[in-house]
């Protein structure tokens, strides 16, 4: 597997970014043209409403199942990274910090993740550049 850095931790899901969403965004646009046709055509059909609302419920599921492993995600990795700077310090941090500063934290080594999460608190990092400021990255290959 590459090595990762800042440059290309971001993960990109072929099945969902290179087909789900343009296939759902073609699929609405390609319904609301036809249905704007129809109605102009032969005024008000509740068949293109229908069939507009049954896209539009087909394609809310997969939009949830992301949106929820995301959230989950969010949640045990600010998890795992409280119990981190826990168990390399013996504090607690967790006041100071917002999630996604947590969640930035994850990429830093043992070596420098204290002092880098010591100075997102007290400098309010933004996580870009927390992410900016790890010398030695510590993969994440895990994220959803």
């Amino acid at each position: 597997m590459k090595e990762q850095s800042y440059e290309n931790h971001t993960r990109v899901t072929p099945l969902q970014h290179y087909i789900w969403l343009p296939l759902s965004v073609l699929l609405i646009l390609i319904t609301a043209v036809y249905g704007i046709y129809q109605f102009v055509k032969h005024g008000f059909s509740m068949q293109i409403l229908l069939l507009f609302a049954v896209i539009v419920l087909a394609i809310i599921p997969g939009m949830l199942a992301r949106i929820y492993a995301l959230s989950l995600q969010d949640r045990l990795i600010v998890t795992e990274e409280q119990l981190r700077y826990f168990m390399l310090t013996g504090n607690r941090l967790a006041a100071q910090l917002t999630k996604s500063q947590w969640i930035a934290l994850r990429f830093a080594s043992d070596e420098e993740y204290v002092e880098l999460a010591n100075r997102a608190a007290v400098e309010d990092l933004s996580p870009d550049e927390i992410k900016k400021s790890i010398k030695s990255w510590r993969a994440d290959h895990q994220r959803v």
